[in-house]
């Protein structure tokens, strides 16, 4: 499913801005009393999450569908093409409504769906566009959770394992498209190198079988054409490449144009390639045949007012961020980002680790707190196989959606689950080899947590990097510095000693009040995040596997709502608005002389 693009034979018409806006009832209801006009005087802003932006408690905590609604028009020079309304995410389940008819659902918060209306509204007629939105997580969802009710006012309120607030609605762009009736439906490459010539795998896949012709051309950022090719499979190779390295992207374009007999083209579309290898060699990930330190965040969608709406402020906001203190990856925690922000890093040559949403499986953590009394996750009642089929959807997703971006050097299937676990083999085999069967060029990878220790995970050679969030000297040893060190220290040694594998740390860090300042250097002080830091820092440059530091987290973020969390989730370096705690100058000394 390829991204709406502007061309002389495709056009993009956006349905962003204010939507009618109306909340359904908690449960699993019908389509029927919403595909009239929507009776409300409530407008919400797209792209945003709903929760934050009214003044109503009703409507931050509420469970189940909401509606949007307006009216929109097929333009009349589309009479000769095809159109297809397009919804970026819909946070958790989305169903599309044309009028009085349901074309499209999806289930799956943060991956693209589209419905082709081409046999529905004729090409100058307006209609009514209705997009329902369940915000419901059940332990047969990714990411999972389940739904209680209150035992005196019988509320329904959404329980999850995972420890950011769940924001929902319509948090991306909503588009209606059009393309031509013989067009090029998907587009695949896979890029190497052989000495100084860059070679590009390609595979088009076509709306229909066609005897036209498929012309190949490779474009460079002066606009010269530096290599022409055809054909629907084949490999294009370019001397002399000028590489995609981290910290300097170079960007070609690999144009793709179906060709008619008579030389006239029918449709083009155009993928933004960066030439770069990734590989996985004993104890060291590298770019281009050369090893790469990762440094930089785990990161959030989150923003005041907006939840998780995409906000491009924000995001080059926060990219000026990484790169005034010389990070140079982040990872999409805990669910794939906008397409937008992968282009981004595409451009600015920010390394990204690309994870799906499968956050809480694990059933002795709740909202980023560890239970000792907790079930065993992997069940048929909790985390079973009709999970683990929803999981795969979500992996195939992901990689469809960003399998072409040359920032995205590995894929994270999995964030802190149960890895020590009985059945967590049983559940994780088969999606470790769908990611390798979906894309063979690029490392796999889950986050391990604290309780999965080597001794005890039961998954980690299944994988080709261990990615490890840990949080010595805060949730264990807490604000005791030198126990810490000795632990965090045996941990990375054991898993050294384990395995031949590059380790990146994924999490760590502490909650931090902004403005807090302690001379004893107290837990919740700047000062203490300060020194918390720069001992794992002293560890990581002992342990030789150790290829990357990513801080939990990038900025301050919204929370469930309860007596652990005030306010949202502390560890940011940066405040939820984005103002620096004394931290930040502490990474952008190591980092920018690392």
């Amino acid at each position: 499913m390829l991204k709406p693009q502007q061309t002389p034979f495709r056009d993009i018409v956006s349905l962003d801005g204010l939507w009618k806006f109306a909340l359904g009832s908690s449960g699993n209801e019908t389509a029927a009393p919403w595909t009239a006009p929507l009776a409300t005087n409530l407008e919400c802003p797209v792209p945003a999450s709903y929760n934050d932006i009214f003044v109503d408690r009703q409507i931050h905590d509420h469970v189940g569908w909401v509606y949007y609604q307006r009216e929109a028009i097929v333009p009349s020079g589309w009479s000769h093409q095809q159109y297809l309304v397009r919804v970026e995410a819909a946070t958790h389940h989305g169903r599309i409504y044309i009028n009085d008819h349901l074309v499209a659902e999806h289930v799956g918060g943060y991956t693209p769906f589209e419905a082709d209306i081409t046999g529905l509204v004729s090409a100058g007629n307006s209609f009514r566009l209705t997009i329902a939105v369940s915000n419901v997580l059940t332990h047969e969802t990714i990411p999972p959770g389940r739904i209680e009710v209150e035992e005196f006012t019988g509320k329904i309120t959404q329980v999850y394992q995972h420890d950011f607030f769940n924001y929902a609605g319509l948090a991306r762009s909503v588009s209606l498209y059009s393309v031509p009736k013989q067009h090029i439906q998907d587009i695949r490459v896979v890029t190497n190198v052989d000495g100084t010539t860059g070679l590009i795998d390609y595979l088009v896949t076509v709306s229909n079988s066609t005897t036209e012709r498929i012309k190949i051309n490779v474009v460079d950022e002066d606009g010269r054409n530096v290599i022409e090719a055809s054909g629907t499979r084949g490999t294009a190779t370019i001397d002399s490449a000028r590489l995609w390295h981290p910290g300097d992207a170079y960007l070609y374009q690999f144009q793709v144009s179906i060709v008619g007999s008579d030389d006239s083209i029918i449709d083009t579309y155009s993928v933004a390639t960066g030439v770069r290898t990734v590989k996985v060699s004993g104890n060291q990930f590298l770019i281009n045949d050369k090893p790469f330190y990762f440094t930089g965040f785990g990161k959030h969608e989150d923003s005041n007012v907006r939840g998780k709406g995409y906000d491009p402020a924000y995001m080059v906001h926060d990219f000026q961020l990484m790169n005034w203190m010389g990070a140079n990856s982040f990872r999409t925690s805990h669910y794939p980002y906008a397409e937008e922000v992968m282009d981004f890093a595409d451009r600015h040559g920010i390394v990204v680790i690309d994870e799906t949403p499968a956050v809480g499986l694990s059933y002795s953590i709740g909202a980023g707190q560890s239970s000792e009394d907790s079930q065993q996750t992997f069940t048929p009642e909790g985390i079973n196989n009709k999970t683990r089929e929803a999981h795969k959807q979500a992996v195939r997703e992901l990689i469809a959606r960003d399998k072409n971006h040359a920032s995205v050097v590995m894929w994270s299937i999995a964030n802190e689950p149960a890895s020590h676990e009985a059945g967590a083999r049983e559940y994780f085999a088969p999606l470790v080899d769908l990611a390798h069967e979906l894309d063979s060029t690029r490392p796999v990878c889950f986050t391990n947590y604290g309780d999965a220790t080597y001794e005890l995970d039961r998954i980690s050679d299944m994988f080709n990097v261990l990615c490890l969030n840990r949080y010595f000297g805060w949730y264990t040893q807490t604000g005791e510095i030198e126990e810490a060190e000795a632990a965090l220290e045996k941990e990375l040694l054991g898993w050294e000693g384990k395995y031949d594998k590059p380790i990146v740390m994924t999490e760590y860090g502490a909650d931090t009040i902004a403005g807090l300042h302690s001379v004893l250097g107290l837990p919740w002080s700047e000062e203490f995040q300060v020194e918390l830091l720069d001992m794992y820092h002293r560890v990581f440059d002992r342990v030789e596997s150790v290829v990357g530091e990513q801080v939990w987290n990038f900025a301050d973020f919204q929370a469930a709502v309860g007596v652990s969390r005030v306010d949202g989730n502390k560890k940011g370096i940066f405040t939820r608005d984005r103002k620096p705690k004394a931290a930040a100058q502490t990474l952008r000394n190591r980092w920018r002389h690392t």
